[in-house]
């Protein structure tokens, strides 16, 4: 046995507060407090009471508390590295600091709400110990797995429970009825909690030794840790899933979510199309290869709208090569219309064909945005983390989506990282900032300054010098990341053709023949692609960070035009 398994064995025996030393725990909680430092000084709400469940669940010695708090308050050192050197040199974790980023995942789990923000906080705690994000991952994974493996109980126990309270009803003996119960808990294994996405099975005790350990399951095995977790899962047999719009809302005719990867995760993510090509009009051709995610929904929305759009944003494009081509334009992909001082006649005259489906749909991504805000504050995902994700008029959507968020109560700790490609959205800095009590970790502005059909389509306005899919949102924030993507496409179109590689830009996992790839755009700096208006760090996802402090922040892979500061942030240099 290598001294990682020993001590991943000594460490999972027991509860983490259990196995350090005074040091240890000190350390420890130190390491916890300058993150949430470095995460959440806009949110002084849940950083302290993030703060005191770790102090809770590791219960350090009195005399530390104070020095803990002033950490988290700025106060004091703010670099992890003396913290981890001495849980380096803790005996009973032998130099394997994973299982102390585990135990912060079953403590984020006990309440059964599994906060995008503390995901953020774990995120990046997994950071400065340098650990692995995608080992944290799959330990999160572990949690789905004993689920699933006790999903063929349910039929037999269901079966059981109603043959019992049919003879309950049968026997008014309180002896025998109390008996009786007491025999259906042990046999059933507790199925009394149904969970969606094919979780329809109770997280048993024994399984959860065997995946988390002695301490981890002692939180998540008892009968109040099953009832809990199954809040996560979204509402009894539906879940996104099974939603479906009842009736017309408003100018909405069609919204509902189409499975995009069969499984289940504590973790989901949500990708909505900005049109469907004419050759396949199906919401689901554009994320194909995503893999951010074990289970990933796209929304299916105003079908009618969007192949409409999706025919004249051809057709546009198709006319514009060839006015290009007649008078002889000096362009590469059209690229140097942006720098036109007038439109082409030719192509003025035909505007009329993307002018009226262009904003249709806006309007209609505006109103359906509204909608998708209010599936999220149901809480019908569950009370898990989500990551959006969209192009064109989808970012849109997903925009219109926060901004209502934004505009009501108890929006906080859903939404985890929000990409937009090519969002045809404004680039003011007030209407940015209003979202940042929203998003938990990152949101990702992709843009291309090659990108003429964008400009075209708002040419008879000023609002075209600050749209976000045309450059950089300079809203200074850690959450915020600006990712140019002109040298990876070369107009509007592309978003829906190249979404492969923009992924990989923008740092989410692909499929490779069925496989996961780790997202590490190798190019990224180098061809000058990641761009920001500061030097804070984000708090958003990364498939893998690296196991080097010094190398990579948690929020995006990059190479070594990045640079990394003792206080966490990180300065990008094309």
């Amino acid at each position: 046995m290598t001294s990682q398994d020993s001590s991943s064995s000594s460490a999972d025996d027991h509860n983490i507060p259990g196995v350090l030393s005074d040091c240890g725990q000190y350390a420890y909680c130190a390491i916890c407090a300058v993150a949430l430092h470095q995460l959440f000084q806009d949110d002084k709400s849940f950083s302290e009471q993030c703060l005191n469940r770790v102090l809770e669940h590791i219960a350090p010695p009195d005399q530390i508390f104070r020095a803990i708090r002033a950490l988290s308050e700025g106060h004091g050192c703010l670099t992890a590295d003396a913290f981890l050197d001495s849980l380096r040199n803790e005996d009973v974790l032998h130099g394997n600091l994973q299982p102390l980023a585990d135990e912060l995942v079953t403590t984020a789990l006990k309440s059964g709400v599994y906060d995008a923000r503390w995901r953020v906080f774990i995120k990046r705690v997994a950071w400065l110990l340098c650990l692995n994000w995608e080992r944290v991952e799959q330990f999160e994974q572990g949690i789905v797995c004993m689920l699933k493996e006790t999903e063929g109980m349910s039929s037999a126990a269901r079966k059981l429970r109603e043959e019992t309270e049919e003879r309950l009803r049968r026997d008014r003996g309180r002896k025998v009825r109390r008996y009786l119960l007491i025999g259906l808990a042990a046999v059933g294994g507790g199925t009394l909690i149904g969970l969606t996405g094919g979780l329809a099975a109770p997280l048993v005790a024994a399984g959860a030794g065997a995946v988390l350990g002695g301490g981890s399951a002692a939180i998540l095995g008892s009968a109040a840790g099953i009832a809990v977790i199954g809040s996560m899962f979204g509402v009894a047999g539906a879940g996104l899933g099974g939603y479906k719009m009842q009736k017309r809302v408003g100018a909405i005719e069609e919204f509902e979510f189409d499975t995009l990867t069969e499984g289940s995760d504590l973790h989901i993510t949500i990708a909505v199309s900005g049109w469907l090509p004419q050759e396949n009009p199906d919401f689901r051709v554009a994320w194909q290869t995503l893999r951010n995610s074990h289970e990933q929904y796209t929304v299916k929305w105003e079908s009618k709208y969007l192949s409409q759009l999706g025919q004249a944003i051809e057709y546009i494009m198709s006319f514009a090569v060839s006015v290009a081509a007649q008078q002889a334009l000096q362009f590469t992909i059209l690229g140097g219309l942006l720098a036109a001082i007038a439109w082409p006649s030719t192509l003025v005259s035909v505007a009329s064909v993307i002018d009226n489906p262009w904003s249709v749909a806006l309007k209609r991504a505006e109103n359906a945005g509204r909608m998708l805000a209010d599936v999220l504050l149901s809480r019908r995902q569950g009370h898990r983390p989500v990551t959006l994700i969209g192009f064109s008029v989808g970012a849109r959507l997903i925009f219109s989506c926060l901004q209502e968020m934004a505009k009501r109560s108890q929006c906080e700790g859903i939404v985890e990282d929000v990409i937009l490609l090519g969002a045809p959205v404004t680039g003011s800095i007030a209407e940015w900032s209003s979202l940042s009590k929203v998003i938990a970790g990152k949101v990702v502005n992709g843009f291309c300054r090659t990108d003429w059909f964008l400009k075209f389509v708002y040419r008879t306005t000023s609002v075209q010098m600050n749209v976000a899919g045309l450059r950089p949102v300079r809203w200074e924030d850690r959450r915020m990341w600006n990712i140019d993507l002109t040298e990876v496409i070369s107009g509007h179109l592309d978003y829906g053709k190249k979404m492969d590689a923009i992924l990989h830009v923008v740092g989410l996992r692909t499929s490779y023949g069925g496989g996961i790839a780790p997202s590490t755009p190798t190019s990224r700096s180098r061809l000058g692609l990641l761009t920001g208006p500061s030097d804070s760090v984000d708090s958003g996802l990364a498939a893998s960070p690296s196991p080097r402090a010094d190398t990579a922040s948690p929020e995006l892979s990059s190479t070594s035009d990045e640079q990394q500061h003792d206080d966490g942030t990180h300065t990008t240099q094309p």
